[in-house]
């Protein structure tokens, strides 16, 4: 969901079609969350999104990570893609929370990301230990491991976000481990066929599991302590979520059309519609937007999430990317020295980021 510098080579349609596809997704369960009162249907409806939407993000993110190996004209990319966006957002957020939630004394703090932010703190993490896990020889079996080792211990703290960080490790390991060929398998007919019924049995769980069970399993953000649990049930939920995700995930991206269409364009601006729709989800609250009853009915909850798609595929068009690409996009390029090793920015191997 970083930004995704324009290269030499032409961006494939099949994962700017899954980013757009997955942001709508996103930005549709931000707008469901006021709703979920009184309704199983939304509740389930929004632990189903949940379970796959940030898992499919994190995957790409990895599978576009494999050629990262800490070089210094990569390492400048993180800092300006990712660093740099994280503390205008991050300091951005701060100060409109401080009203939408009248919270006027909100200190700015870049160690405790709030709200969407935590997604750039963790995407750096994983970006600068990615040369670790390339030389790991089962990374994804460690991965899982540092997962399920965080789930029983609450006192990692909310620094960073380090316990999500750390339980959507795998997600983003298992995409450093993919290939090409791996995507072209979900998207088999076969597996298109097989998707529906799956996510039909998925919602029906969901909802069977709504008074039943908490949805924040699949947030990733707490302990099993935290969560009311023992602390044994952290590595086996680690276990379960992460194949029910997974299967989601396959399940999503066997639907994402492989061509190009009308949407594609809109994948190359997924950071900044995930970044800027926050405000709209922050503000919808405080403005009112969700007091009258009828939103709260099925018509409503219709309307609610036809205006969230709607807005978070404005965000992501090429007009407001030119908008807002001072902070998402910036050139600090007067803030590094010049490496010997410069590699001219034409020719530079794998500027497309995801």
């Amino acid at each position: 969901m970083p930004p995704a510098h324009e290269g030499t080579k032409q961006r494939d349609a099949f994962f700017d079609n899954a980013k757009y596809l997955a942001i709508v997704l996103v930005a549709m369960g931000h707008a469901w969350e006021p709703l979920r009162d009184g309704s199983r249907s939304v509740t389930a409806l929004y632990t189903l999104v949940y379970a796959f939407h940030m898992p499919a993000f994190i995957v790409i993110s990895g599978y576009f990570s494999r050629g990262f190996d800490a070089s210094p004209e990569r390492l400048k990319r993180l800092v300006t893609g990712v660093f740099v966006p994280y503390v205008i957002f991050e300091t951005a957020y701060t100060l409109f929370t401080r009203w939408t939630d009248q919270v006027p004394d909100r200190p700015v703090s870049l160690l405790d990301p709030l709200y969407l932010t935590w997604f750039l703190a963790a995407l750096f993490v994983w970006r600068l230990t990615t040369p670790l896990w390339r030389l790991v020889r089962r990374p994804l079996p460690v991965a899982l491991a540092v997962a399920m080792l965080a789930t029983m211990a609450p006192a990692i703290g909310k620094d960073l976000d380090l316990q999500r960080t750390m339980q959507f490790l795998p997600y983003f390991v298992l995409g450093l481990s993919l290939k090409p060929e791996h995507f072209r398998l979900v998207r088999r007919p076969e597996v298109r066929m097989l998707a529906v019924p799956v996510f039909m049995c998925a919602f029906v769980a969901a909802y069977w599991a709504v008074p039943r069970m908490s949805g924040a399993w699949f947030y990733h953000r707490d302990s099993a302590q935290e969560l009311g649990a023992p602390a044994w049930y952290g590595p086996v939920m680690t276990l379960v979520t992460f194949g029910c995700s997974l299967l989601l995930v396959a399940c999503f991206l066997a639907w994402v059309p492989g061509r190009r269409m009308w949407f594609t364009v809109l994948g190359a601006g997924t950071l900044y519609g995930y970044l800027l729709h926050g405000f709209v989800a922050q503000g919808a609250k405080f403005w009112g937007w969700y007091d009258p009853a009828w939103v709260h009915r099925p018509l409503g909850a219709i309307a609610v999430t036809v205006v969230a798609a709607g807005i978070v595929t404005v965000l992501c068009t090429p007009p407001v990317r030119h908008v807002f690409r001072f902070a998402l996009e910036p050139r600090i390029t007067w803030a590094f020295r010049r490496s010997p090793f410069h590699v001219p920015r034409a020719a530079a191997p794998g500027r497309r980021t995801i």
